[in-house]
């Protein structure tokens, strides 16, 4: 008997899990007659496995609430939030009783009664008033039932370990095979493997569960929490069918319930907040689980007010004033971190919810033991995102083995697309500043070179990138990947690694090979997020063509601060840098930026607009002993400029082009970039009128700049020019003046440069 009853607590206990998900999607749906039939049949299991193992109370409550969704069966009942309520109380004692006949405690059974009066619609379990909560679960078709037993976790590690010393025992035999020459075994060796795959495919499934059993509850939890706040939620939940082992489920359990309720009570507004927002009253939180190489992702989105970091900050140097200057001086996503800090909440005042200062430390505390990360994405006013990211743990994988400087590492297959042959006719690498850009079968996309993110000293074959570029696809984007070699593709064993290791950010796990000698497992999205790589559009090309480049300008189309498409002469720019809004800030009368080497001065085009928004782009413009940065949205694409520009009146355009048809400022980034005195805007003008813009800028402007000039075709009000270069029928009185005149035969322009270079030496001195 005793047998029997732990089994019966065991399934009561793992049915429960997914019941009350079940009730809420049947509140939401009361048509919904699969589910409706799904909770009758549990209390309907529970009753009669009662009668058998001689438990009255579980036998009472269940017979009732049987009875009740019989009656909603029949139509005699409406599934009204009263009745839903009801069962759901009833389930939860259900719940109790078995936990406390399993631990032999005695459980008090005065309010059953109560429970019961509800269940007959003779009382109400909440005020008529509470605000129903709008929630939408997780859809999912039923499931046919399956034969299943129970095994001891310890006997499924014993199991798995066995698996993987029979598969790298695999790998070696094949090896020695191969080195020898020998095929005489070629046949054995084959069906050997044949049958290691499907035992290693069998034996790992058996320790892997889908991740529907962490999500199963949280329909009730967010019903319930949204309901005790008095707030309305949607819920949302795609990826249940994704699989993790059992047992990192167990450990992802209380943290994922933390971050839901602190979704709804720290970040949803209430309705009368949301409305002023011009939102929907009710919340939309939305829960993804998906699988990327070696590595399982849950992300929580909520279109709440996000985190007020500068609330967070304030806290913070509170509590360590001492400390003021250096938590001043943290970038927008250190100050966001500062929620995992002990002690610390974006609310004032303690609730039964939340608002002690604990909980975020411990969710990230937890998370990182079992070598896993989370990530917070903040939008003010818009909501916050939190990403989980956990191992496989033990797991086999198929992974490529490749080489980086004199080390080699093991790449998830399954992120892998294809591997090209750097120099080869499908692959051409441009360069965009100190950026590489490669084409590749009619797409371009971001390089990024491992040796570099690695730190380690790597081939020099073009230009440092290596002699393969792996095309790497992940969730958001796709980017090439140069590596110095590839050498094999093997099945191996996949364990975790230490926190430590972990937290480079670019290591999922390590491989064990055949030898026994153990590699680091990469992670190609962590390498993605380490290189500074920002997934927004990926620049279509056409396949370059044999024949000679177009005539025109290389130039690199952005997006201004306004949203209009500019573009700018490509030498003019040096690199391209992410800026974060938080660490823009105003000092002296100009805009500064962090980039990569400290605070730079960037540049705000009037005509854009004040920054502000998302990420931002600063364009770094190369000058005399120092550099700039000129702020865009982001950069889209590299364009051939037509050499014929149409005219501009604004001096801080070189021209409009006309690009598909429709016509786009060219911006002179010599207007922008540093002079060479050093100061903001000292460097003398030479006022250029007449001459063909072309002209100038492929023959003219270089020489002027050298001599420490701006190249100007206005004058801004009170500017004045030291020298005026003009052809010879266009009126110039400015400053000591240039004439320019043309070949009576050719027609072409022609220019004394040792009289400009006089002029310009001349006024530069004076």
């Amino acid at each position: 008997m005793d047998d029997l009853l732990q089994e019966f607590i065991a399934e009561t206990r793992e049915t429960l899990d997914a019941l009350a998900g079940e009730i809420v999607a049947w509140e939401a749906d009361p048509a919904d007659r699969v589910r409706l039939d799904s909770i009758f049949r549990f209390v309907h299991t529970v009753k009669g496995s009662c009668g058998f193992l001689d438990l009255p109370r579980l036998a009472r409550l269940s017979h009732a609430a049987e009875d009740v969704l019989q009656s909603v069966r029949s139509g005699e009942r409406a599934a009204d939030p009263a009745l839903v309520n009801a069962v759901l109380a009833i389930v939860d004692r259900i719940g109790e009783i078995v936990e406390a006949i399993d631990a032999g405690a005695a459980l008090d059974d005065s309010a059953e009664d109560l429970l019961l009066a509800a269940l007959e619609g003779k009382a109400q379990t909440a005020p008529a008033s509470e605000p129903a909560p709008v929630v939408v679960p997780i859809t999912s078709a039923p499931r046919a039932p399956a034969r299943s037993i129970r095994l001891s976790v310890d006997l499924l590690d014993r199991m798995m370990n066995g698996v993987s010393e029979m598969v790298l025992a695999r790998n070696e035999l094949a090896r020695r095979l191969r080195d020898s020459g020998d095929t005489t075994l070629e046949t054995a060796v084959d069906r050997l493997s044949m049958t290691v795959a499907e035992l290693r495919d069998t034996v790992t499934r058996t320790r892997m569960q889908t991740i529907d059993s962490l999500f199963s509850a949280l329909p009730r939890l967010v019903r319930d929490t949204a309901a005790a706040l008095g707030k309305k939620v949607s819920l949302s939940i795609d990826g249940a069918d994704v699989e993790l082992d059992r047992e990192m489920i167990e450990l992802l359990r209380d943290p994922l319930v933390h971050i839901v309720r602190n979704a709804i009570d720290h970040g949803i507004e209430a309705q009368e907040a949301r409305r002023g927002a011009g939102k929907p009253e009710a919340g939309r939180l939305a829960i993804v689980a998906r699988q990327s190489g070696n590595r399982i992702i849950v992300e929580v989105a909520d279109d709440g007010q996000g985190i007020d970091t500068a609330k967070l900050l304030a806290k913070r140097i509170a509590q360590e004033p001492a400390r003021a200057a250096e938590f001043g001086a943290l970038d927008q996503r250190a100050r966001l971190n500062l929620i995992f800090e002990p002690g610390l909440s974006t609310r004032d005042e303690a609730t039964t919810t939340s608002g002690r200062g604990v909980g975020m430390d411990v969710v990230r505390t937890n998370v990182e033991q079992i070598g896993g990360s989370i990530r917070l994405d903040n939008v003010a006013g818009r909501g916050l995102t939190t990403t989980i990211e956990v191992p496989l743990t033990l797991a086999i994988l198929s992974a490529i083995i490749i080489e980086a400087g004199d080390q080699h590492y093991a790449v998830p297959r399954q992120a892998i697309e294809e591997i090209v042959a750097v120099g080869s006719d499908a692959v051409r690498i441009d360069a965009v500043g100190d950026t590489l850009l490669a084409s590749v079968r009619g797409r371009r996309l971001p390089v990024i070179r491992l040796n570099a993110v690695l730190g380690s000293d790597g081939a020099d074959a073009a230009g440092g990138v290596g002699t393969m570029l792996m095309i790497v696809n992940l969730a958001h984007g796709s980017y090439a990947l140069g590596v110095d070699g590839v050498d094999d593709t093997q099945e191996l064993v996949v364990k975790p690694v230490s926190p430590a290791v972990m937290m480079a950010g670019i290591y999922a796990g390590q491989m064990l090979l055949d030898t026994g000698r153990p590699l680091l497992l990469l992670d190609c999205a962590g390498i993605a997020e380490q290189a500074g790589l920002r997934f927004e559009r990926v620049i279509a090309v056409e396949e370059p063509a044999e024949e000679a480049a177009p005539p025109g300008i290389a130039a690199l189309m952005i997006e201004a601060l306004d949203g209009q498409r500019r573009v700018v002469a490509l030498d003019a720019v040096e690199r391209i840098e992410a800026v974060e809004p938080g660490s823009l800030c105003q000092a002296g009368g100009r805009w500064w930026a962090r980039g990569r080497q400290g605070m730079v001065a960037v540049h705000v085009d009037p005509a854009s607009g004040e920054p502000a928004g998302a990420e931002l782009t600063m364009l770094m413009l190369p000058g005399a002993g120092q550099a700039t940065g000129y702020l865009v949205r982001r950069a889209l694409d590299i364009v051939t400029v037509p050499d014929e520009l149409l005219p501009a009146a604004d001096p801080r355009v070189r021209g409009v082009a006309m690009i598909d048809g429709a016509p786009v400022e060219f911006i002179d980034a010599a207007w922008w970039s540093p002079p060479t005195d050093g100061g903001g805007g000292g460097r003398p003008i030479c006022l250029v009128q007449g001459v063909d813009s072309h002209w100038t800028d492929t023959m003219l402007r270089p020489m002027i700049e050298a001599a420490g000039y701006r190249v100007a075709r206005d004058l801004a009000p009170g500017e004045t020019a030291v020298v005026t270069l003009a052809a010879d029928d266009e009126p110039a009185t400015a400053g000591r003046v240039v004439r320019l005149s043309r070949d009576a035969a050719t027609g072409q322009p022609t220019l004394d440069t040792i009289t400009l270079a006089q002029a310009l030496s001349a006024g530069a001195a004076r």
